[in-house]
């Protein structure tokens, strides 16, 4: 029985990029990249995820937490339905995976 492999992309790029990059009824792969100043609206998780520092540092506040951050190499574990304020506060390119599991309904993206 030959086995099937799935190939899935990520963009090689220093500007601002918000990318799905895998959803199905598994799990939600997302790939982010920042500039300094640059991250998401503040929002609600809408699924348990792990957010994965890839290059660059973090800067987020969880709930009505001060903003921590983080250097590559960090996991996090953020809860379903965590306030989320992420941003890039530092001058290196913040390059971000997020995994969200299991999947949130697909007409969220």
């Amino acid at each position: 029985m030959e086995l099937t492999a799935k190939v899935f992309q990520n963009a090689q790029t220093d500007e601002n990029t918000i990318e799905t990059v895998i959803f199905d009824d598994n799990i939600q792969y997302l790939h982010l990249v920042f500039p300094k100043g640059e991250g998401l609206p503040i929002h609600q998780s809408n699924a348990n995820l792990y957010m994965t520092v890839i290059r660059g540092t973090l800067s987020i506040g969880l709930n009505d937490n001060a903003i921590t951050q983080y250097k590559k190499g960090i996991v996090l574990n953020i809860p379903y339905d965590t306030t989320m304020n992420v941003r890039n506060n530092n001058k290196e390119i913040l390059e971000l995976i997020i995994v969200k599991t299991p999947a949130p309904k697909k007409n969220y993206k």
